[in-house]
């Protein structure tokens, strides 16, 4: 018993260490990376909290195509769940300071738009149409959808080491002198 209690902390430890570091993506993380739009297409995202999307289905616009159908407070809606951690990638960047991510494969129309956030100390946050205290506004997949009131507070993630690596194959040319 004795000989087995060191062995199981040392592995915890080692496996702990192994996995990804993640950290907020910030203005001043993009910023000082000076990244192209290629290479975010090579950093892999993750999402902090949860995103719930719902949209109410009318007889009319019956078609469902990604999500689930629920039935609340008697109307059928549509929702997407995005869970906390789910993997992202940069689809294309609407402008500077603005990314647009996928949480989803299948179709390069199901993304949400992400930017800084300066009340959160610049993390790239979900950006909405219009926010009240209950919801967001959001396009995805071409349709307005509701995100929850908790969607405020989803930013992106990183694994600061393999950006890092992203910004290391960066080069500059030197030039080249004619004898």
């Amino acid at each position: 018993m004795k000989t087995f209690f060191p062995f199981a902390i040392l592995s915890v430890i080692l496996l702990s260490s192994c996995g990804p570091t993640l950290s907020p993506f910030t203005a001043r993380v993009y910023d000082e990376g000076r990244f192209t739009e290629a290479e975010l297409k090579r950093i892999q995202f993750y999402l902090s909290e949860p995103i719930v999307l719902t949209r109410e289905l009318r007889a009319e616009k019956a078609e469902v195509i990604s999500g689930e159908i629920k039935l609340v407070n008697g109307q059928q809606v549509e929702q997407v769940v995005i869970p906390k951690g789910t993997p992202g990638a940069v689809l294309f960047t609407p402008d500077r300071e603005r990314l647009a991510i996928s949480f989803e494969s299948g179709s390069d129309d199901r993304y949400l738009i992400f930017g800084p956030n300066p009340t959160m100390n610049d993390r790239y946050t979900l950006r909405a149409s219009d926010w009240d205290r209950r919801a967001a506004i959001v396009t995805y997949n071409g349709r307005k959808w509701r995100a929850g009131g908790s969607a405020a507070l989803a930013t992106l993630l990183v694994d600061l080491r393999k950006v890092d690596q992203v910004s290391v194959r960066s080069r500059t040319a030197g030039g080249r002198r004619v004898d």
